[in-house]
């Protein structure tokens, strides 16, 4: 193989890969089973409920876990019998843990001590600035306030370069209001850097808003790796559905011409259930006010500024929900024409 070959070959090659990997606490299994790729630049986000290992995996990718069972590869090569300090994976931890005694300059240097000094000195100046910290890089972290603790973690864990960063909610002791913020400020960081991420986040919106592919782990497994978008519109199951966003699984039943008998008739539905029997997904952006041949009555709005969300009761009782622009205004019992948008419909097995 050339040398330009080998270099296309690394460069293609994922930079992280998990394969059937088993962890657990005590001898207890918390999550097994795990496979996925994480290619360079990529960022990703896992969610799941609390207790379903998404930690505990964050942890064994950077060495501080060791796994039962399953390989854990980077840029190409085993990562097993690599300590923490020699994976070269940055990690970000929930509660920061800055250096209280040093000031924000040398919690970003912390792990520059082999750079060379006018390297180190240009790494930190370039950071300080690029995080909007310029002016306190003289003050120690107990000056600064929660957002620029933040900015600081985050800055040192960059400082070295890695090519992938791990983050373990490294947002959710902000304020509301600062978490978007802050949120899109890492992202487009990590985008300049070129550096990949893996976030473990229970915020759904944080996640679709901050990653590239987004992986949900329930029951101790990884249920979906996937776009956002997919794994919205497109869930591999109906326990997926249920977890990720709002939604109704109605029953339905499957025709002999392969559509499936829903309240709105008969649909031509994707995925359609290959079981008699199955349950169709409407998400509230799946369902088209003032437009189709099923009749509703509205039975309560909620306002939220650009939208509405619209509770509907159908003739036969079935109850659900539409997302409409505000501009469009209905009233509480009156009554309207529905339709659900068939590019979004999903069926899965009952």
């Amino acid at each position: 193989m050339t040398g330009d070959a080998a270099m296309t070959s690394i460069d293609s090659a994922p930079l992280l890969s998990v394969a059937s990997l088993a962890a657990g606490h005590g001898g207890r299994l918390v999550f097994e089973a795990v496979s996925f790729n994480l290619a360079r630049g990529e960022i990703a986000a896992l969610l799941g409920p609390s207790g379903t290992g998404k930690t505990t995996l964050l942890r064994s990718i950077a060495g501080l876990h060791a796994p039962t069972s399953g390989t854990i590869r980077l840029r190409g090569a085993d990562a097993s019998r690599l300590k923490p300090e020699q994976r070269g994976v940055g990690f970000v931890f929930q509660d920061l843990a800055l250096f209280p005694h040093l000031d924000v300059a040398g919690n970003i240097a912390f792990g520059l001590a082999r750079w060379p000094r006018a390297q180190r000195e240009a790494r930190v100046a370039d950071l300080l600035q690029r995080t909007g910290l310029a002016a306190f890089g003289a003050r120690k972290p107990h000056e600064l306030s929660g957002g620029q603790q933040q900015r600081v973690a985050l800055a040192r864990s960059l400082a070295p370069k890695p090519d992938l960063l791990l983050l373990d909610e490294p947002l959710s002791s902000l304020d509301a209001d600062l978490r978007p913020k802050l949120r899109d400020e890492l992202r487009a960081l990590l985008k300049s850097e070129g550096t990949a991420a893996l976030l473990v986040t229970h915020d759904q919106d944080e996640a679709f808003a901050f990653a590239d592919t987004v992986g949900v782990m329930l029951d101790g497994r990884l249920a979906q790796w996937s776009p956002g978008y997919d794994l919205y519109h497109r869930p591999a199951d109906a326990a997926v559905a249920r977890f990720v966003g709002d939604g109704r699984l109605l029953p339905v039943r499957r025709l002999d011409d392969g559509r499936v008998a829903s309240p709105f008739g008969p649909l031509a539905a994707n995925g359609a259930a290959t079981s008699a029997e199955g349950l169709l997904l409407l998400r509230p952006d799946d369902v088209v006010l003032g437009e189709g041949d099923t009749d509703a009555v509205i039975i309560d709005l909620t306002f939220h500024g650009a939208e509405t969300l619209h509770r509907l009761r159908l003739d036969d009782g079935t109850e659900l929900s539409a997302l409409a622009p505000s501009h469009r205004r209905f009233a509480v019992g009156e009554r309207v024409r529905v339709r659900p948008d068939l590019a979004h419909v999903v069926v899965f097995p009952r």
